[in-house]
């Protein structure tokens, strides 16, 4: 259900969605992909495994030869990965499990395909397969790309509460700009990072927002990912002024 006056935008400014569990290793996933990719084969119709190589530093002494280093499988990391037709990514490790949205349009929605529903549609299978008790943590990120109304410090605050510094640095001799914190909010923590970079000759604006918790019954973890992205959503709702919801009104043409 989606919550009352919860504003779906058709011009969001969301470059990136990521959510995360994380677990302890459980060797047992190998043996369970093939169910689980039979299970959400109906939305994530691409699959591919890949192997993460992990570099091991060791004090070998002068005697060492390098045909002595072993390239065993054991050295790296399975990833199965599956990707949908509309841009969601999820990847399955030994230890985790990520969904990235590239395309984000909404976290509710009422077609069912929303990032909320996506990612309930995948962990519920996975639970059911995956003798899980425990998430070790869980976190929902979102990366927006946001528009630069302009360099000048009092036109850029017409469009957001921004935390930057701007009556000791002005934003037109500015080449870049960052502002990270983490703190806690109730039971969950907060990372919240606002940038400006420039990439070539174009600067660009991203307001970061990861919320986390530890320690998450799988039975509960549903509503706590309600309250992470309420969490967020309204951090971005105070970060945000009038004419960027006027901005992601608009349809892009």
């Amino acid at each position: 259900m989606i919550p009352k006056n919860y504003i779906i935008y058709p011009n969001p400014i969301i470059k990136q969605v990521i959510f995360q569990i994380k677990f302890a290793n459980l060797f047992i996933i190998e043996n369970k992909i093939g169910e689980f990719q039979e299970k959400i084969i109906d939305k994530f119709p691409e699959s591919s495994l890949s192997i993460r190589r992990q570099v091991m530093i060791a004090d070998v002494g002068p005697e060492f030869k390098l045909e002595e280093i072993s390239t065993e499988e054991s050295l790296g990391v399975k990833i199965w990965q599956f990707k949908s037709d509309d841009k969601y990514t999820l990847s399955v490790l030994t230890n985790s499990l990520d969904i990235v949205s590239q395309q984000h349009k909404s976290y509710y929605s009422p077609d069912s395909n929303g990032f909320r529903d996506i990612t309930k549609y995948s962990v519920d299978y996975f639970l059911e397969l995956v003798p899980l008790h425990t998430i070790k943590r869980m976190g929902l990120r979102y990366i927006d790309d946001a528009p630069i109304p302009s360099m000048k410090n009092e036109e850029f605050k017409e469009w957001y509460n921004t935390v930057f510094p701007l009556n000791r640095f002005d934003l037109e001799n500015t080449e870049k700009i960052q502002f990270l914190t983490t703190t806690r909010r109730k039971d969950y923590f907060l990372t919240y990072r606002e940038s400006i970079v420039k990439e070539e000759s174009t600067f660009k604006y991203y307001l970061d927002f990861d919320g986390y918790a530890t320690n998450v019954h799988v039975n509960n973890y549903i509503s706590i990912l309600d309250e992470l992205h309420e969490l967020i959503h309204n951090e971005w709702e105070n970060t945000i002024k009038d004419p960027v919801k006027k901005f992601m009104s608009e349809k892009n043409e």
